[in-house]
């Protein structure tokens, strides 16, 4: 009986730390992704000062600016300028 309880509390352990390990990882890539979306709404905020060029901000372009990082700030002004928005 006292075998079973500890092997039952091991097992727990290891999977409580594997979760943690899993949970640590998530954050991780959740935290990158929100600095990048961060980043690509303030390069939409100065691109935005530009007289000719206008980007609207909404989801969808900070998504843009966001996973494409500068490249997508660039696409998102040749779009902006051949007039698609």
């Amino acid at each position: 009986m006292v075998l079973n309880t500890i092997l039952i509390g091991i097992i727990l352990a290891v999977i409580i730390a594997i979760g943690l390990i899993i949970l640590f990882k998530a954050a991780g890539i959740i935290v990158k992704i929100l600095l990048h979306m961060g980043f690509g709404l303030i390069l939409l905020f100065i691109v935005d000062l530009i007289p000719f060029v206008h980007v609207p901000i909404n989801v969808l372009t900070v998504l843009v600016a966001g996973f494409g990082g500068f490249i997508g700030v660039v696409l998102l002004v040749i779009l902006g300028v051949l007039g698609f928005y």
